[in-house]
């Protein structure tokens, strides 16, 4: 990997206005110290790099200075815009924490946009909030540090756990994961357990996750209304905010073709900054519960961690 460095930083005392270099910045927990992007909301420190600068110069037949697109820190040898929410920062003493991933430019309006005639900022700026205070100046080290989710998944099943079967939703789910994860373009850390149907031992395991700070956890089994069937009691009391609305369109989206689907008491919910579903343990379920739960988990962890992506 190319060396990442900070070029410039920069900084201006309106929004929308060309930033103009300076022998360095400070960063309280705010932001930029007098700069208009700061504040208490998630766009603090607004970042851009030297190759999306080089590649606008080229179309526009002008070299762009740094600054000059509002970016408070200029950077070379990394691409911002392939980065995620969430991914980390440390910049000399300070780090910093990734928000979002360009912005809406507001076009004829916007002062960079009249002098320069376009922006790069909206599709290939990044912006961060201040995890760490601390001075940041030309040539300080840059180091990313890229978020990596964490999953794991927890198939509950009495003749499973003592080998009289085999396991085939926990690694199914764990398949789909991997391949959505990969295609998001987000690494991952995926782990599996088997255990009976176990309230204890259950109960254990969440806490240990949480502890851990695990993103996402995944149950399989027990999601019934037999005398074994435990998951959804013991996942159900511990949570600190349920999110009804997952599972109810499952059961009403395979409920009205199989009358079998009205009988899964699967929750969804949050414990600290960890989400957790329950989901039954056969394979077709989990494929179609999946086919749900997908298209919210990443808009669900970035909500958790206050950020705006509406």
């Amino acid at each position: 990997m190319d060396k990442i460095q900070v070029l410039s930083v920069n900084i201006s005392e309106k929004k929308g206005t060309i930033k103009h270099p300076a022998d360095q910045i400070e960063l309280d927990e705010l932001g930029v110290v007098g700069d208009a992007h700061a504040g208490e909301w998630h766009r603090q420190v607004s970042l851009l790099a030297k190759e999306s600068i080089d590649k606008f110069s080229a179309e526009a037949k002008r070299e762009i200075a740094y600054g000059e697109f509002a970016e408070n820190i200029t950077t070379q040898g990394i691409l911002l815009y392939e980065c995620h929410p969430l991914d980390r920062f440390k910049i000399g003493e300070t780090e910093l924490e990734v928000t979002q991933i360009g912005k809406k430019c507001h076009g004829s309006n916007c002062a960079i946009f009249q002098e320069v005639g376009n922006c790069v900022m909206p599709k290939e700026g990044i912006f961060a909030r201040v995890l760490k205070t601390g001075t940041v100046k030309p040539a300080d080290e840059f180091t990313y540090i890229p978020r990596k989710l964490s999953v794991r998944i927890i198939t509950l099943s009495d003749r499973a756990s003592k080998g009289i079967y085999k396991d085939k939703s926990g690694p199914g789910l764990q398949q789909l994961l991997n391949n959505f994860l990969k295609k998001e373009k987000w690494p991952v850390e995926i782990n599996s357990v088997i255990i009976p149907d176990d309230a204890v031992k259950l109960n254990n395991l969440l806490d240990e996750f949480v502890e851990q700070e695990v993103d996402f956890v995944f149950t399989t089994g027990g999601t019934g209304i037999s005398r074994r069937d435990i998951t959804v009691d013991v996942v159900k009391d511990k949570l600190e905010k349920e999110i009804p609305g997952i599972m109810e369109l499952i059961r009403v989206k395979y409920g009205g073709v199989k009358p079998n689907a009205l009988l899964s008491r699967s929750v969804a919910g949050v414990i600290n900054r960890t989400l957790i579903y329950t989901l039954p343990g056969s394979t077709r379920a989990v494929d179609e519960y999946m086919d749900v739960i997908k298209p919210t988990l990443i808009h669900s962890l970035y909500m958790l961690y206050a950020l705006d992506m509406h």
